[in-house]
């Protein structure tokens, strides 16, 4: 099998840890690194819960490197309504035994993507800073990128920071620009795919029945299926009350899959920009679907997904490594 290398820069939080968990849960990725990058909280328990949760799947010789605590010019609100104050909803793991490295995250990403062009997929599910900050300090990660899978922007879809924005483009909006229109070998995953994957209560008891049918979800040994039900919880009791959702959208999983799966998608070649103004389109991302400006495509945009098939995929992943990591 043909393991595809990624390096994935985000934001822990909950959906980052599910993406975490699915990149170790899946034959086909080579994780070689992890950076962090505030956002969903403050970037040194994003950090902590990077390494906690390597070390709950079994990985913690995954080496994690600390990024940039705010964005290029706004300052951080972390999502603390949608991620709780640690970041993880309702979980709790032990403190990590693996220490950060002592390099930054953008340095880090410059040397493992420069070290072997074209072979290192870039997989970022959380606001673009530490991406822009390579980009503009070494130009050359454009060229040596293998594909670069973004989560983030909505298009025909509502966004989650009002009125128009989307959290990761919302938090940073200027890196989302450097980004955008850096040249990468961009696939852009935003909201009106990933609110489609709605992860409930049932795919939960589901996990749990998958590896031991007699087992009461109280009374289950896995920590991995532990904290996976305790995340999500919290995760669901916040759409359910902010946004009237039943289930959580996993964006980064989602976003994740598609390193391997891409298929799961159906892509457009799209000229993409983002809102830099005050105004009331702050952070939005546009897409020029009917070719009004005269300009090329930047990216491909996700449109359409397979929500059954990702569903599916994800819990027998969860399921087959929480079975791993009990022997």
């Amino acid at each position: 099998m043909n393991r595809s290398k990624v390096l994935l820069d985000c934001d822990p939080g909950i959906d980052d840890a599910l993406a975490i968990l699915l990149a170790c849960a899946s034959p086909e990725i080579d994780l070689v690194g992890v950076t962090t990058v505030g956002g969903n909280s403050l970037v040194e328990t994003e950090t902590r819960n990077a390494l906690a949760v390597l070390a709950l799947a079994g990985r913690a010789d995954v080496p994690v490197a600390q990024g940039c605590a705010r964005g290029l010019i706004k300052d951080l609100t972390p999502a603390t309504d949608t991620h709780g104050l640690g970041g993880l909803g309702y979980a709790t793991l032990p403190p990590p035994r693996a220490e950060p490295l002592a390099q930054h995250a953008v340095d880090f990403l410059i040397e493992i993507i420069l070290a072997q062009p074209g072979e290192i997929t870039l997989v970022a599910t959380g606001p673009l800073t530490n991406v822009a900050l390579a980009v503009r300090k070494a130009p050359r990660v454009v060229g040596a990128v293998k594909r670069c899978i973004v989560m983030g922007g909505a298009f025909r879809h509502e966004g989650n920071m009002p009125p128009r924005g989307e959290y990761n483009v919302w938090c940073d909006p200027h890196a989302a620009h450097i980004v955008f229109h850096a040249g990468l070998p961009l696939t852009l995953v935003p909201l009106d795919v990933t609110y489609r994957c709605l992860f409930r209560e049932q795919h939960v008891q589901r996990l749990a029945s998958r590896i031991s049918p007699h087992s009461p979800l109280a009374d289950f040994p896995s920590p991995l299926l532990t904290f996976i039900a305790d995340a999500t919880r919290f995760y669901i009791e916040y759409h359910r009350a902010a946004q009237n959702i039943e289930g959580c959208a996993i964006n980064d999983a989602l976003t994740m899959a598609l390193v391997f799966a891409p298929d799961l998608v159906t892509t457009q070649a799209l000229y993409v920009d983002v809102e830099l103004g005050d105004g009331p389109g702050h952070a939005g991302t546009y897409a020029d679907f009917w070719k009004l400006t005269g300009k090329p495509p930047n990216m491909h945009v996700a449109l359409e997904v397979d929500v059954e098939r990702f569903m599916h995929l994800f819990v027998e992943r969860m399921a087959g490594l929480a079975a791993r990591t009990m022997m």
